[in-house]
């Protein structure tokens, strides 16, 4: 299937929307569904046409850490690096809703490389963002108090669907947050509370005050 990539044509040569449509595989995948997962050889580069996708990994006593979400336009650094020395991937990637993206094969991502000058700087500001928001989430956890951490994931998930109601349980905020549920709903509660949001079963809804 050939995907629609108006999305990229502001980024990509139109020589290479040409090539991407030849040799990318359009995909799509449904909320909750897996787009890669850990320890399995990663043999194509997703580039996100839609939605958005959640990565994580593993820590050294197994816990999941979220890493970075990717929305449209936004590829995963560690699949390009994993595609070049064929590796297994150390990531996992989940929908967070409906995903449209089109992966790109390994034996073309070098080449592209040597042809494309949009190509070469597409990979190196991916590689720039991931850096970034990896070293934002060290300085979060290092510096920040676990409230204000809080706040921020709410406005990030809030930015990224474009939605103010945010559909995830304290559970998974939790996990996400690397931190207790209780520790999670007794500050939403708080929140609650200051009438900055409202709870519901699975879902928070971010009100006017919550800046």
């Amino acid at each position: 299937m050939i995907a629609n990539l108006d999305k990229l044509k502001s980024i990509f040569e139109p020589q290479l929307i040409q090539e991407i449509q030849q040799f990318g595989i359009f995909q799509t995948f449904k909320e909750g569904d897996l787009i890669m997962d850990y320890g399995k050889y990663v043999r194509m580069m997703p580039i996100v046409l839609q939605g958005t996708v959640k990565v994580s990994r593993l820590d050294e006593k197994e816990n999941e850490i979220l890493l970075y979400y990717l929305s449209s336009n936004e590829s995963c650094s560690m699949a390009y690096s994993c595609c070049l020395e064929a590796k297994k991937s150390e990531v996992r990637a989940v929908a967070e809703d409906n995903v449209e993206l089109i992966a790109i094969p390994h034996l073309k991502l070098d080449d592209w490389l040597c042809t494309y000058p949009s190509w070469k700087n597409y990979i190196m500001r991916s590689f720039n963002e991931r850096f970034i928001e990896l070293l934002k989430s060290i300085e979060s956890i290092a510096f920040h108090k676990l409230d204000e951490r809080l706040i921020a994931y709410l406005k990030e998930k809030q930015r990224l669907s474009g939605s103010s109601v945010i559909k995830a349980s304290h559970h998974l905020i939790a996990d996400e947050m690397a931190t207790a549920r209780v520790v999670i709903s007794r500050l939403l509660k708080q929140l609650e509370n200051d009438k900055k949001i409202i709870l519901y079963r699975n879902e928070i809804k971010l009100l006017a005050s919550f800046g």
